[in-house]
């Protein structure tokens, strides 16, 4: 089961989720010399990144990359890039090395050979990755329905190209198993139609049902959720 941390307002969840964060970064810095995060995009992880930007940590030993991403430019108003650059990567912790998944190919799926390869080249075992999760169920680009869906959960590579079934833009994602590649992975859960969401994930059923079951419905890998009403 999830360790969860229960808060009935979500900026003191985003405040504590971050200093969590930066807990494991400056533990795993110190351990190994490096620390990894993968971080989610959207309007939840915007506090949290804000908050972190200004944890006391050695930022010139972290490495940033994404859970997903969409496939627009880095200044796109939907880019997740300019997400955390206009929040984490700031001030000391603009030290930073930030790993994108966006590059120049037309398309998602023409991209997904390099994005593969620039993330392969990561310290691998992330330390953390930072997931959400919509009301229909999905985390990372892993949306329900997707027909790329199959192969994001059984592939042995680290991203899938995908196409939404029905929000814009193709993505890149990672897979499951590079979501399971990691040492800690911390979820957000916001409000009470996600919570439901979750419990129902909890319940157990079909990881196609709800994608996010491939986080919670799992031994290897420690989960710490953060709930807000």
């Amino acid at each position: 089961m999830p360790t969860e941390h229960l808060f009935v307002d979500g900026a003191l969840a985003a405040a504590d989720m971050a200093r969590r964060i930066a807990v494991v970064l400056g533990d795993a810095i110190a351990a190994r010399g490096v620390a990894t995060i993968a971080l989610s995009g959207g309007r939840s992880p915007r506090p949290v990144l804000e908050a972190l930007s200004g944890a006391a940590l050695e930022w010139d030993k972290v490495v940033v990359t994404l859970v997903d991403e969409r496939w627009v430019a880095a200044d796109h108003a939907d880019s997740n890039e300019r997400l955390v650059r206009e929040t984490l990567l700031q001030g000391a912790a603009a030290k930073a090395r930030f790993v994108g998944m966006k590059n120049d190919a037309a398309d998602a799926y023409a991209g997904q050979a390099a994005c593969e390869t620039a993330l392969a080249e990561l310290p691998w075992p992330l330390d953390i990755v930072l997931l959400g999760m919509g009301e229909d169920g999905h985390t990372a680009s892993l949306f329900p329905e997707a027909k790329e869906l199959a192969e994001g959960l059984s592939t042995h590579a680290l991203t899938v190209a995908v196409t939404p079934p029905a929000a814009p833009h193709q993505r890149m994602s990672l897979s499951a198993r590079a979501i399971l590649k990691s040492r800690h992975i911390f979820l957000q859960i916001g409000g009470a139609a996600k919570k439901a969401v979750y419990d129902r994930a909890l319940a157990g059923g079909p990881v196609e049902e709800l994608p996010i079951r491939v986080a919670l419905c799992q031994h290897g890998v420690s989960v710490e959720v953060w709930i807000s009403e």
